[in-house]
């Protein structure tokens, strides 16, 4: 279903961020004024008071498209990022921990400006996920930023929805499903968060409906995107418009159309779920893994499924395991 020739199987395009995990409880999330169990965005105070607040558990790179490379690069696929940061500490963090996995990055770093991004990501007992972000550099990405050659180099663009708040990302979105298309190669999105959704509901219908062959969206987000009464009515509203829509529902499994196909797939169970940080970025992962090697749908599902689970059964967005095993 791709063009052959590739130097990569996928280039991600995102937000390039540093995550902060920590515990909290959810007297803790309410007293900061945090909206539990989603993005909260924050300026660069509010992120530096929260962060002198909480014990880290760990730092290290995240950021929901370089999440998916990451992974894919476990599972052995060829990947390539673009995603700005800062000359700063936490800026080499992403930028040695991204490569330390073989992912090429080459985005020039900023070498003024606001610091690197950074999520502040609070797991409370009940392993729900609230993240406070400072985008930080991250809206420094351009379009002067996409490397073409890159670009017609990878078989699979995959295109992080939170990056269409700033215009000039956006623009950089833009301009790489253009140079993709233009090489053959096919564009994918993730709708990221139903309020980034909310936001830009109509642009989002535009982006996807013209720009898009691969669609990621959870139950949440496709329903907000089409402001449908449920989830069947979304469903059939997003068939057609791409080529391929991947929905998941999590402990549901996900469902995935393609023309007048429909997949349903279990998830995979999981022992207890620890933190469910990153489910969604390791689904698109293990799927565009299979998608690339030409596995048929049903089982591209399976394959994201299955590296969704092992992410949710401990702390953090990135694999524990080499995902190869599981392919």
């Amino acid at each position: 279903m791709t063009a052959g020739g590739a130097r990569f199987d996928v280039l991600g395009i995102g937000n390039a961020i540093v995550d902060i995990l920590a515990n909290a409880d959810d007297g803790f999330i309410k007293r900061r004024g945090l909206r539990k169990g989603i993005m909260n965005l924050a300026d660069a105070a509010t992120s530096d008071s929260l962060a002198a607040a909480v014990t880290p558990l760990r730092e290290c790179g995240g950021g929901s498209a370089a999440n998916t490379i990451a992974a894919l690069a476990s599972f052995g696929s060829r990947c390539a990022y673009i995603g700005k940061v800062r000359d700063d500490r936490l800026g080499a963090l992403f930028r040695d921990d991204i490569r330390a996995l073989g992912v090429n990055f080459d985005t020039p770093l900023s070498t003024a400006g606001a610091a690197t991004a950074r999520c502040i990501v609070l797991v409370t007992p009940d392993a729900r996920r609230t993240m406070q972000t400072y985008l930080g550099a991250c809206v420094e990405l351009n379009a002067h930023d996409v490397d073409e050659s890159t670009v017609r180099d990878s078989r699979v663009v995959y295109l992080e929805g939170y990056l269409w708040d700033p215009p000039a990302a956006r623009e950089a979105l833009v301009k790489a499903a253009a140079v993709a298309h233009a090489a053959g190669r096919e564009v994918a999105l993730t709708l990221s968060d139903p309020f980034c959704v909310n936001r830009h509901r109509e642009s989002f219908r535009d982006l996807v409906e013209n720009h898009i062959d691969i669609l990621f969206a959870n139950e949440l987000e496709v329903v907000s995107l089409y402001q449908s009464a449920n989830f069947t009515e979304a469903m059939q509203t997003v068939r057609g418009k791409v080529k391929v829509a991947a929905l998941t529902r999590s402990a549901q499994g996900s469902v995935v159309l393609c023309g007048g196909e429909s997949h349903t797939v279990n998830a995979c169970p999981v022992e207890r779920v620890v933190d469910d940080t990153g489910a969604g970025d390791a689904y698109a992962a293990g799927f565009l893994h299979a998608f690339n090697r030409g596995q048929p749908l049903p089982a591209c599902a399976r394959l994201g499924s299955a590296a969704a689970a092992e992410i949710i059964s401990h702390y953090g967005a990135r694999p524990e395991i080499s995902l190869a095993e599981l392919a």
